[in-house]
């Protein structure tokens, strides 16, 4: 029986972080209830310089993180682009597929690497839960297919992806499948919040991974509270607070859509392992 063998890249740069905590949850249920032999090994990318080898691995999970996603001249940036680019052409080049999970910094880098749109600065700080926008493209895409329009993620982000090139989605084959809400009074462009970058290779802006009791322990922190307050007024602030455990929020994202993709990546390893057999 084939060995399923994940990474997790920890992108928080030796911050404490709720969301990888989350990942690694999602990857140990998944682990557990899987009869085939899970392994699961986590590799500290940005502050140990620390970077899988993809021929031992099948998953990645890379997790979001703080600071800017444009080079800042560390050796484990040029690292992360080859392992962009290893996933990627080997996925391209071999039967046997390499599947990859991008969360917010990460798909910023990501998204930064392969030239797809503008990543910038947002004016202010971004932290709540959202309603995110299925585009045309995101009706079909199946990590969604349990999840209404909008369905709601929380959003944790000093930086956003605007203004996309869709010359450059066409030639890769890539596919914007989210973006933020349509707010007709703010003069603004919404923001891409997720990518099907490949088959294999998936991204989300926002934070899929999310529980209600994380999210609570974020907003203990003043700086998220406030931007909160700020982007939303006090009434949000509290109704989000009375809603984050509600089935059908951030509970149902995060029931469906890491799942989803780790059980959708087992199922092709082990149907590529079978034709190979």
């Amino acid at each position: 029986m084939k060995d399923i063998r994940i990474a997790l890249l920890d992108m928080n740069n030796n911050h404490v972080n709720q969301g990888f905590k989350n990942i690694r949850e999602i990857s140990e249920a998944f682990q557990q209830s899987s009869e085939e032999h899970v392994s699961i090994r986590t590799f500290d990318v940005r502050h140990k310089n620390e970077m899988p080898d993809i021929k031992d691995f099948d998953i990645f999970i890379s997790s979001g993180g703080p600071g800017t996603p444009h080079k800042e001249g560390f050796e484990w940036e040029e690292k992360y682009g080859h392992f962009l680019n290893a996933v990627y052409e080997h996925n391209t080049c071999n039967e046997n597929k390499k599947y990859l999970f991008l969360i917010c910094h990460s798909f910023q880098l990501a998204s930064i690497h392969w030239e797809l749109g503008n990543i910038c600065k947002r004016k202010s700080y971004s932290f709540g839960v959202m309603p995110v926008h299925k585009t045309e493209e995101g009706e079909q895409e199946f990590l969604f297919k349990n999840l209404p329009d909008p369905f709601y993620a929380v959003d944790s982000r000093a930086y956003q992806f605007i203004e996309p090139n869709y010359e450059r989605f066409e030639e890769l084959g890539m596919k914007i499948v989210a973006i933020e809400k349509f707010r007709p009074h703010i003069n603004l462009e919404r923001a891409v919040m997720a990518v099907r970058f490949s088959n294999e290779i998936f991204g989300t802006q926002f934070h899929p991974e999310a529980n209600p009791a994380g999210m609570l322990e974020n907003l203990k922190d003043e700086k998220n509270k406030e931007a909160m307050i700020e982007n939303f007024g006090m009434e949000k602030y509290l109704e989000t607070l009375d809603r984050m455990d509600d089935e059908d929020k951030i509970v149902l994202t995060r029931n469906q859509i890491l799942p989803r993709f780790l059980q959708f990546a087992k199922k092709s390893i082990l149907k590529g392992v079978a034709v190979m057999a």
